[in-house]
């Protein structure tokens, strides 16, 4: 495998980008927040456009660092957020286990990928708020391991705000994409990130307003 140049060296040994894709309100912002962050806020947060983390760690006595695209669920910004398909080394497709048209819209979010991600692209099914009441759950676990199962994926279920499964869900598709890089023998070289002015109001940089996101 080839290595890093410069500075990169010392710091990592894959570098790997994920996209957090899915409808708007079944909390992407919260995942990443908690997974980064190890944090979670009871405000409502909505993406403008894209926003990003990046969260450096071992596993398997290789460095990793993620770099974590947070995307807008809102239809006005899927030709911003489509463009970041295309270098995406893995996807998380997160849906909300208290909204069945979240789950329903995973299909649609599928065929965003197939149309513009890569096809050795690696994927993920999550089931996000699976800390709710059982009352308010509108997604079966086995209903999604179904879905997972037919497009042949790994299937989580988690809750940012209780912290459960979010790592086991970064870790265990960061985990595949290093050995589909190994297996080929690819290292991906660091990237150039170009955040546009933020007073654009729908260009790829982030910021927040108040939506129902991270209720859970």
């Amino acid at each position: 495998m080839a290595a890093a140049t410069g500075r990169a060296r010392a710091d990592y040994d894959y570098l790997v980008k994920l996209l957090l894709i899915g409808d708007s309100g079944v909390g992407k912002s919260c995942l990443l927040l908690r997974f980064t962050d190890d944090s979670f806020t009871t405000s409502f947060i909505t993406t403008i456009g894209i926003d990003f983390k990046i969260r450096i760690f071992e596993l398997d006595g290789k460095r990793i660092k993620l770099q974590i695209w947070d995307t807008a669920g809102q239809e006005r910004f899927r030709t911003i957020t489509t463009a970041y398909y295309r270098n995406a080394m893995g996807i998380l497709l997160v849906y909300d286990v208290t909204d069945e048209s979240s789950f329903n819209n995973i299909r649609n979010w599928i065929k965003n990928i197939e149309q513009h991600a890569s096809d050795n692209v690696n994927k993920i099914l999550v089931g996000n708020k699976a800390d709710m009441d059982e009352s308010k759950r509108a997604v079966s676990t086995a209903r999604g391991q179904e879905l997972a199962d037919e497009y042949g994926i790994k299937f989580f279920e988690t809750s940012a705000k209780t912290n459960i499964n979010v790592e086991q869900a970064f870790f265990s598709i960061a985990k595949d994409i290093m050995k589909r890089l190994s297996e080929t023998d690819f290292r991906p070289a660091p990237q150039t990130i170009t955040i546009n002015n933020p007073n654009t109001a729908e260009g790829p940089a982030s910021a927040s307003s108040k939506s129902r996101c991270c209720s859970s």
